[in-house]
């Protein structure tokens, strides 16, 4: 029996939109806190999807739009998954699963021409910047009378398949990996296409220094994990206002979000990294997940569960797989985790399966 009050807040996760498919079991299904969506078709395969809260409030947002990419009706068809993971509270990630897919379709149409008629780029790039804009506004909005939601910010992470293209778009530290045949030891192989930009990484440590030279405490390592500041881990995100705009640096801010020292310029930033390739027969499937799901599971352990089980419920499997192997760090039982304390555990997972054979798409 599911709770009226978790139901309430499982089904804003998930956002479908079927043009001409059998989808199957829309609304998914909960099992205390893990909602699921064992299987389902998009214009290029099949997915599956799962999502897991340490308690009932939700941040964290999955998204899967298959048909016209484009609000125009010539527009080309394709398959978007959004894996949206919140922190600080629900209103960016919600935000972001309402605005985004529709301002790269808004935007798609404005920028519509005979020659360049599929998705690009730039056409995803400038919905990402579109969007974080927009939740800037509404921050503004609401700051006097609602100031904590400056601190309000998710990681985006944003799959697109279209005219046989995979772009794939990042802004935080979810993570897509590919499964891939290798003919020649018939194994699947992990292969990761997301960059991600977490301060852990000393790649992104360097990025902050070189743009930020005259700030010494940009990235500090606090407790032994780096952060932004002191502050957060992630350096590109949509939201956090109070981390980009100095206008949000004070009171009625609380305190412990309020640097000492003002800022001249963006601390962190909205713009994704993307990536453009074809999409071969070789290419199995594509796990998408919040990093929820990377703590606890390697890219390759991940691949494995998904080819070694059927693909109906897999993306529910990995999660449970992740949970089992968090228990386990923590000495602890699968059906205790949910005792937790929030936020501890969270995890958003989407897999796809094309067919070209293109991929299976698992969040």
């Amino acid at each position: 029996m599911v709770s009226g009050t978790l139901m309430k807040f499982v089904k804003p996760c998930w956002k479908p939109s079927f043009e001409g498919e059998n989808s199957g079991d829309v609304s998914g299904r909960v099992d205390g806190l893990l909602w699921y969506k064992d299987s389902g078709h998009h214009v290029n395969g099949e997915f599956s999807m799962a999502i897991i809260q340490a308690n009932n409030l939700l941040e964290d947002h999955s998204q899967l739009e298959s048909g016209s990419m484009s609000s125009l009706e010539s527009g080309p068809n394709g398959t978007f998954v959004g894996i949206y993971d919140g922190h600080g509270g629900p209103e960016a990630a919600l935000f972001v699963n309402d605005h985004l897919f529709n301002n790269i379709r808004t935007i798609h149409a404005a920028e519509f021409t005979l020659e360049n008629q599929g998705m690009s780029a730039d056409v995803i790039n400038k919905a990402f910047l579109a969007t974080e804009e927009e939740f800037l506004s509404l921050v503004r909005r609401q700051w006097r009378t609602k100031p904590e939601i400056a601190s309000v910010g998710a990681c985006c992470l944003v799959g697109v398949i279209c005219s046989g293209l995979l772009y794939i778009a990042n802004a935080g530290d979810s993570r897509v990996v590919l499964g891939r045949q290798e003919k020649a030891v018939k194994e699947i192989k992990a292969v990761q296409l997301s960059i991600e930009h977490n301060a852990s990484v000393e790649s992104v440590r360097e990025e902050l220094r070189s743009l930020h030279p005259d700030d010494p405490q940009i990235v500090v390592l606090k407790h032994k994990v780096w952060r932004v500041k002191g502050l957060i881990q992630v350096s590109r995100s949509i939201g956090d206002a109070y981390l980009k705009n100095v206008e949000f640096n004070r009171e009625p801010l609380l305190s412990k979000f309020r640097l000492p020292e003002p800022f001249y310029r963006p601390i962190l930033k909205a713009e994704p990294t993307i990536s453009v390739q074809k999409l071969f027969p070789e290419d199995q499937f594509l796990i998408f997940a919040s990093d929820g799901l990377w703590e606890h599971l390697s890219n390759q352990e991940a691949v494995d569960i998904v080819q070694s089980c059927p693909r109906n419920g897999v993306a529910k499997k990995l999660v449970k797989a992740a949970l089992c192997e968090a228990a386990k760090k923590r000495e602890m039982r699968y059906s205790d985790l949910k005792k937790i304390d929030r936020g501890s555990e969270e995890a958003v997972v989407s897999l796809l399966t094309p067919s070209l054979r293109v991929p299976n798409w698992f969040f």
